[in-house]
């Protein structure tokens, strides 16, 4: 991974939200195996912090990330527990702040015009688009290319399968986040060989 992208790192960032730290290591293993290299754990339960120490500590393959990143607290716990990135499904100038002061890539949500321009002012170039689905899509990803070219998107929030390879096929976006690799009941039953074959259909969307 280079110092400022993240977007780079696969097609597919898998959004993971860890409600039992005991499935953290195998869960991450099983997407790492699959192609999958980068790993955004959401700040959503409280065994998210210490799923991101355990998958730093065990799983040297994997770039854990945190996501759901909403205070500056939250950045200086989830660097301190290991995430090599932080994710934000929206963003403030005291957020901002803390994440630019992190030392590790970031991705500021935006799901508005206004917010994109108002990042580029702050010389933020890569940001999260969220949610991207009820943001208005692919369409205006689209719209957005032109006036502003100088952005580029993760957009996360209802992307599918389906809907991946519409949005990798825009030129302002790097990567797209997803949890369709993860169903509930695979993880309910620790089935890691059904999340790793899907991990790996998922690694090779373009």
């Amino acid at each position: 991974m280079t110092d400022s992208s993240v977007l780079d790192l696969a097609p597919v960032v898998p959004v993971v939200v860890v409600e039992d730290v005991a499935d953290a290591v195998p869960l991450a293993r099983a997407l790492v195996a699959g192609g999958l290299r980068a790993i955004e754990v959401t700040l959503r339960t409280p065994a998210a912090l210490d799923a991101i120490r355990a998958v730093a500590n065990e799983v040297p393959d994997a770039v854990v990330g945190a996501g759901t990143v909403i205070s500056p607290q939250n950045v200086a716990d989830s660097v301190a527990a290991g995430a090599r990135f932080l994710v934000s499904p929206g963003w403030t100038d005291t957020l901002l702040d803390a994440m630019k002061g992190s030392g590790v890539p970031f991705l500021p949500g935006v799901s508005t015009t206004s917010e994109v321009v108002a990042l580029l002012e702050c010389g933020v170039s890569e940001m999260k688009f969220f949610p991207a689905e009820a943001a208005g899509g692919v369409p205006y990803l689209k719209s957005l290319a032109g006036p502003l070219p100088q952005a580029r998107f993760c957009p996360t929030g209802g992307v599918s399968l389906g809907s991946a390879p519409s949005y990798l096929a825009l030129k302002n976006v790097g990567c797209v986040g997803g949890s369709w690799m993860l169903p509930t009941d695979a993880v309910a039953a620790k089935d890691w060989a059904r999340i790793e074959t899907l991990a790996r259909e998922a690694a090779g969307l373009k």
